[in-house]
């Protein structure tokens, strides 16, 4: 089951509490204070994990909590601080404050950890309030309590190229003919229900990874549909297919309706170089045109079927180029840190 949002708790881990001791050694009278300082409670830690593709641990378990600190003891003791708790989570997850909706910080690149709860201090001994007036101290002070909060986690997927088109474009059927995935494949609207994604592998060791979102329908910026679920998978996309069949009543107002969602829902991934794909060329007759798109600031357009498999090669090829160009200039403009 793929899972892309979870809300959990998590609670970092108390810190101990300082120590009321005092010196006992024989022939060193009145040895004065001794009491060691608590540990740090432990950290609650966000680990990314590339081999990690989905939310779905964090259905089953809401609550995380980290380990105390422990006491501090006599003899200038420190209590041991407490474990670090780390949840692992996939590559492409963001990580929210869910109450304030502060982003704590982005999960882009494998190994990378965020502490998303600090451990409380440890309380300091009553060897810190010796004075010269006061010889004999009583004074300790208890470890803080780590910080407690509610965090969202939402994943985004991380791809070179992003599908879009309505339900029935083809956009599963093009995943599962240039890739070993299998996503469902069915001649009814709305047979994705869940985003799916796919590495191509090319010539010359070459490969790139395309990710299929559900199908996007007029009005999906407000909720309707199920694309409009999965269209932030998209917006960590470097190029976009933008998927018009030509067996569509109206293939000009399938593209500009297309485009006009993505602008409505980011403005940013509009700017997203696309290509558009005139998808299902299988079903036009031998002596049929092809329809004709007006999109001014597209990369091209390419006509294919993933079924006969005429004009893939094509396709893949320029959507390889330019998803590679888009990487350089991302590189050179230091964007990749924000993936």
């Amino acid at each position: 089951m793929f899972v892309d949002h979870a809300i959990i708790d998590v609670i970092a881990g108390t810190g101990g509490s300082g120590a009321d001791a005092f010196r006992r050694e024989k022939g060193v009278p009145r040895g004065g204070p001794s009491g060691g300082d608590g540990g740090w409670g432990g950290d609650v830690i966000a680990e990314a994990d590339e081999q990690l593709s989905t939310l779905l641990d964090f259905s089953y378990r809401r609550h995380y909590a980290a380990e105390h600190g422990k006491h501090g003891a006599g003899s200038n003791k420190t209590g041991p601080s407490g474990d670090e708790l780390v949840m692992r989570v996939p590559t492409g997850t963001n990580i929210f404050d869910a109450d304030t909706n502060e982003l704590l910080g982005e999960m882009v690149t494998h190994g990378q950890r965020l502490v998303v709860a600090r451990g409380g201090r440890g309380g300091h001994g009553n060897t810190h309030f010796k004075t010269s007036t006061h010889q004999t101290p009583h004074e300790w002070e208890p470890g803080e309590k780590g910080v407690a909060r509610r965090v969202r986690l939402e994943l985004k997927l991380i791809a070179d190229v992003g599908l879009v088109g309505e339900p029935n474009a083809g956009k599963s059927t093009l995943l599962a003919s240039v890739s070993a995935a299998r996503p469902k494949v069915a001649d009814y609207p709305f047979t994705t229900l869940e985003p799916g994604l796919g590495v191509v592998g090319m010539t010359g060791f070459r490969s790139f990874v395309m990710a299929d979102i559900p199908g996007i329908i007029e009005g999906a910026h407000l909720g309707k549909g199920l694309g409009h679920q999965f269209l932030r998978h998209i917006e960590r996309t470097r190029v976009l297919l933008v998927m018009v069949p030509v067996d569509a009543e109206d293939p000009q107002r399938v593209f500009d309706q297309l485009r006009a969602e993505l602008a409505a829902y980011s403005a940013e991934l509009a700017e997203r170089p696309y290509w558009v794909g005139l998808s299902k060329i299988d079903l036009l007759p031998p002596e049929a045109t092809l329809p004709r798109i007006v999109a001014e600031d597209t990369l091209g357009v390419h006509a294919f079927s993933s079924v006969s498999r005429r004009g893939l090669d094509e396709l893949l090829e320029s959507l390889w180029e330019s998803s590679r160009v888009a990487e350089a200039r991302s590189r050179a403009e230091g964007e990749d840190e924000e993936w």
